[in-house]
């Protein structure tokens, strides 16, 4: 399957011939978008997501209560163990937390306490990625500078 936007061409041979269609022009193929799972826990609410490409979601939920962001990243599909990141950062304190592996479904929870600040959060699949920098911020502006995870600027 290719992103959406993209011309999807199904081929099948039908005997001796060979049969070939496509959709028409400017339809948009399915993609079945991971739904967040609840690893966060009791009282995280999602307040953001970012699809990776065509492979998974990043989310990003807060809980009031314990006034943390958590950050989880979901595959659309199940499968064979593949490198997945979960990164979540509070960009005033730089209180910081990543979850890397292999994985089948999902990287993180992953937390850091955030009431008040703005946070960078993000998420791979394989070599795909998605990072959102000095997000969420409520009344205040991002003050500190993102951090490249991919650089070694940690």
């Amino acid at each position: 399957m290719q992103a959406v936007g993209a011309t999807l061409t199904a081929v099948g041979a039908i005997g001796a011939g060979l049969l070939v269609t496509a959709p028409a022009a400017g339809a948009a193929t399915a993609v079945a978008a991971a739904s967040y799972n609840g690893v966060c826990g009791s009282g995280y609410k999602v307040v953001n997501s970012m699809p990776i490409s065509t492979v998974g979601t990043v989310y990003l939920t807060y809980s009031s209560a314990t006034g943390k962001n958590c950050t989880v990243t979901i595959r659309n599909k199940t499968g064979t163990p593949t490198y997945m990141v979960a990164y979540v950062r509070n960009v005033d304190s730089s209180e910081d937390q990543v979850d890397a592996g292999e994985y089948r479904s999902y990287a993180g929870p992953v937390y850091a306490f955030a009431r008040g600040a703005c946070v960078e959060w993000g998420g791979v699949v394989d070599n795909l990625q998605a990072w959102n920098y000095g997000s969420n911020c409520g009344a205040l502006a991002a003050r500190t500078p993102p951090r490249d995870w991919f650089a070694g600027d940690r």
